[in-house]
């Protein structure tokens, strides 16, 4: 799916898969016919955008064997999918039974992260649209936040460098540009855009910069044109948006709150809880889980990362926070300058939703998917975004 800025940059908006549990290339490829082709279906389109989440081991494989990525590229363009993104945050067993803080892993201060991270760019510079003016690629913002020694930080900062060096590498041999954007995110050495942007001060930001992920925004209670606006004057480039929305209690103390929240508070994902004081102080727990055993005292709303449908608001006393999605969407595109070319939409919470609001199969998984690609696709037309010919619902 496509779309033009008025500044005539074309906007490509996808769904990522690490919504699917496949972590082999047959796997991937299978994927596409009992996945993604249903989600182009139900759409009505001729073409859909894939954020591409490739394990460690398949970008590994793909990397040493381009003929392999040829292929994949030709499968792709067969179905009437494109992939111009690349989801690089887990490097594998994102589908677990259990994977909480096992995502962060390895993390930038180790050389596997590096080579993972390039291994992705050279799969991408070869499964890249001809007409695709670069690529994208997000990633972690560095690590958990403990432990961070100083160690791990200058080690973290050469490999950035090393990264920068390596993607310049991959132009040069390939022509094509591809850039990685750190992902904030609640927990991490890096939990806000300002934090993200201070500890990528020194890189290349023709090449690295951040990913933002509405959801994260929302739980860390940034306002999305303050956090956008000072991105713009720092010079820091939004390599890619995800379009995600987190859970809210309002009323986290009150019974009826805590009984709707537990369904919500499941064992595979970490699901990191901010509560918001009137003086601006943040309080939070790592998890939802020891949140509601009294972890936090639920004196202020609670903003969950737990991605949730974008068009769809949970039952009251909960809701999503499609109001700020919707704001970081008017601040990225709004103005007279696109900040970004990649939109992402990213909930891979599907299947571990509660049994109320898990849909039923892949068919169900798809015709959600779809609809948030409406949604987010609605969103952008209303800002002035002129639909792609061919390419739109």
């Amino acid at each position: 799916m496509r779309l033009h800025h008025s500044d005539s940059t074309t906007i490509h908006l996808a769904y990522c898969t690490n919504v699917y549990p496949a972590e082999t290339l047959d796997g991937i490829t299978a994927q596409l016919t009992e996945h993604a082709e249903q989600v182009r279906q139900h759409l009505g389109t001729d073409l859909v955008g894939l954020g591409l989440w490739l394990p460690a081991d398949v970008a590994h494989h793909l990397a040493d064997h381009p003929a392999d990525t040829d292929a994949l590229r030709r499968d792709l363009t067969a179905r009437g999918l494109e992939v111009v993104t690349l989801n690089g945050f887990p490097y594998r067993g994102f589908h677990t039974p259990v994977v909480k803080r096992g995502v962060y892993f390895p993390d930038w201060s180790e050389p596997s992260r590096l080579t993972f991270t390039l291994n992705l760019a050279k799969v991408l510079s070869g499964l890249l649209p001809e007409d695709a003016a670069r690529g994208s690629i997000s990633t972690l913002p560095l690590a958990w936040r403990t432990p961070w020694t100083g160690v791990q930080r200058s080690a973290a900062a050469r490999h950035l460098d090393d990264l920068a060096a390596g993607l310049k590498q991959i132009e040069s041999e390939t022509g094509r540009s591809i850039r990685v954007g750190l992902e904030p995110e609640p927990g991490c050495v890096a939990e806000t855009t300002a934090q993200a942007a201070r500890a990528i001060a020194d890189a290349d930001h023709e090449r690295v910069g951040l990913c933002l992920d509405a959801c994260h925004l929302a739980v860390q209670h940034e306002d999305p044109p303050s956090a956008i606006a000072a991105l713009v004057a720092e010079g820091v480039p939004i390599v890619k948006l995800q379009a995600s929305s987190a859970l809210v209690a309002d009323t986290p103390a009150d019974a009826e709150s805590r009984e709707a929240l537990r369904p919500f508070a499941e064992p595979r994902f970490l699901h990191q809880v901010r509560e918001q004081l009137p003086d601006g102080t943040l309080r939070g727990s790592d998890d939802l889980a020891p949140a509601l055993a009294g972890a936090l005292p639920g004196e202020a709303p609670w903003r969950i990362h737990y991605h949730v449908p974008l068009h769809d608001q949970p039952e009251p006393p909960l809701r999503n926070t499609s109001d700020s999605l919707q704001e970081t969407l008017r601040a990225t595109f709004g103005g007279e300058r696109a900040l970004t070319d990649h939109v992402e939409v990213e909930t891979y919470t599907w299947d571990v939703l509660p049994a109320g609001l898990r849909p039923t199969g892949a068919a169900g998984i798809a015709a959600g998917i779809a609809t948030e690609l409406e949604w987010t696709h609605g969103e952008l037309i209303r800002l002035g975004l002129t639909e792609h010919a061919g390419a739109t619902p």
